[in-house]
């Protein structure tokens, strides 16, 4: 039997972890040559079905927030998106496809695009289930204020350090 026609839960490394319908490259070379973007571009490639469409608009809309953001790929299978700190990390499961803020708790959400994770004191998530549309002015708004939060906090940690190097010149 072909891998395309195993079940889902038979499949083995990041395809079962991930949901792809067609393998991640299994040649480690092949995968440490690759950077995020080309990550994301394979996992996208990879699901077949809405999952991946649905994907693909949600990091059209992040990428256009903001030209700051880089892609990155962590965990073994997730795309990540920051700028001045992490912003979001995307999933796509059996069912559903989710976005989570890393810090969404802190973050307005006038259009209430969070419908998950509600009660977690820093995160919060949209989950997309196939034939959900995205609001992409309202989530390119969302990745705004991520990043004007991370910023926020970079900025409140940075007088601290020059705080103590002052201190530290005064004691020389």
């Amino acid at each position: 039997m072909a891998m395309a026609e195993l079940p889902q839960s038979t499949l083995v490394g990041e395809t079962a972890l991930s949901g792809y319908d067609k393998p991640v490259s299994q040649n480690p070379e092949e995968r440490a040559s690759m950077n995020p973007s080309e990550q994301i571009d394979q996992l996208i490639a990879g699901l077949a079905d809405w999952r991946g469409q649905t994907l693909a608009s949600l990091r059209k809309a992040i990428l256009a927030a903001d030209s700051g953001i880089v892609e990155e790929w962590k965990w073994m299978g997730s795309p990540v998106w920051s700028r001045d700190g992490m912003i979001a990390v995307a999933n796509a499961h059996k069912a559903k496809v989710k976005i989570t803020f890393t810090n969404g708790a802190s973050l307005p959400d006038p259009d209430h695009l969070f419908n998950a994770g509600l009660g977690g004191n820093k995160w919060r998530a949209i989950d997309l289930a196939e034939g959900d549309k995205i609001d992409a002015r309202a989530l390119k708004a969302l990745v705004r204020a991520a990043i004007a939060f991370n910023q926020g906090k970079a900025k409140k940690k940075a007088p601290a350090r020059s705080r103590a190097k002052a201190s530290q010149q005064d004691d020389a």
